[in-house]
């Protein structure tokens, strides 16, 4: 089973906490007082193919999502955090989550809050993209900033710390297996709560959300799609479409990146043949010298590169992608960029 692992005790001690910071800039905008004297953390991530899983040491920090800090198109997974040791204050405009050793916390990255953990911490997370759970994602909204109390709470705990003791044992052949196991303890864990069925707005927004998702996904290759035709396909105001896409910069800006995924996937085929031009093409860019700036900028290497990697065989879903041959320190935001893509 693929993973990686990275230690701030590689770098020198007033360069400590500045790398641990980079590490999760794609993620989260970390903080922390007094690091003069270095700041020792280090993390271990599996790259379950769909999903990741990591176990986490580090010392007491502060945190903001970024949407907290005013960034535009986040990463919308959802985290789910087991404090093994240690505990987390987390704020949001109108929620206080406290969580303590035992307890299994939902945060979404591509919502706002804040927060600190404590001065040593031993954590598991569980990082679920959307797609790898879009028939859940109502259920996984609706428990945003919230613990998984209760018998089945405890259960899921288990979960992940069997995930934890077990992935070093584990080889890709149990991906798929493991995948499904995992989608299943989601969906039998994760509920909302009275009170927030109580908060039906926010539960709307999410199906719809979810449902606009859903027909981009299906009507990407159609060149007329965008801000224009959706409402009326979806049965909503222009406005609220603009309002559930702010977060991720934009109904247009959110196409585009599901189209240059698209294109990432079909270069990284080794039996798709076509020119990148057509596969360009085929997902409504026209010119080919904008696709390649704009490939580069969503995914930090360009089309061709892809394309080479595939033919030697180096691209495939669960063999070496780019991001392997990134630094230790940027190796999870990568792997959280691609998880998206």
């Amino acid at each position: 089973m693929q993973s990686f692992a990275f230690s701030t005790r590689e770098v020198p001690r007033e360069e400590q906490f500045e790398a641990w910071r980079r590490s999760y800039a794609e993620m989260l905008d970390l903080t922390a007082d007094d690091v003069a004297g270095g700041f020792r953390a280090d993390h271990q991530v599996w790259d379950l193919g769909t999903f990741a899983f990591s176990r986490i040491h580090t010392q007491g920090l502060g945190y903001s999502s970024l949407p907290k800090r005013g960034r535009r198109d986040p990463l919308d997974h959802w985290l789910l955090t087991l404090f093994l040791d240690g505990r987390s204050t987390t704020l949001t405009d109108s929620n206080r989550l406290d969580g303590n050793t035992g307890m299994v916390q939902v945060h979404p990255l591509g919502r706002a809050f804040e927060g600190t953990v404590s001065r040593k911490n031993d954590l598991l997370m569980l990082f679920v993209p959307r797609d790898f759970c879009r028939d859940m994602a109502h259920i996984l909204d609706a428990a945003a900033f919230s613990r998984l109390e209760g018998g089945m709470g405890r259960i899921f705990a288990d979960y992940m710390i069997s995930l934890a003791r077990q992935l070093p044992k584990l080889d890709i052949a149990d991906l798929p297996e493991l995948a499904a196991t995992t989608r299943a303890m989601l969906l039998a864990c994760v509920s909302p709560s009275p009170e927030r069925l109580e908060e039906a707005e926010d539960a709307i927004s999410s199906v719809l959300l979810e449902r606009a998702r859903h027909y981009i996904q299906t009507h990407l290759g159609d060149a007329g799609l965008g801000a224009v035709g959706l409402p009326r396909e979806l049965g909503i105001s222009r406005s609220r479409l603009y309002r559930l896409f702010e977060p991720a910069g934009g109904v247009m800006h959110y196409i585009q990146r599901r189209r240059l995924a698209a294109a990432h996937a079909a270069l990284a085929d080794a039996n798709d043949r076509r020119r990148i031009l057509e596969i360009a093409e085929c997902w409504c860019f026209n010119d080919g010298a904008e696709f390649s700036r704009a490939f580069r900028r969503e995914f930090g290497y360009s089309p061709s590169e892809v394309r080479a990697g595939a033919r030697r065989g180096s691209l495939s879903p669960l063999a070496t992608r780019p991001d392997e041959e990134a630094l230790p320190v940027q190796r999870l935001n990568f792997l959280l960029r691609r998880l998206q893509a």
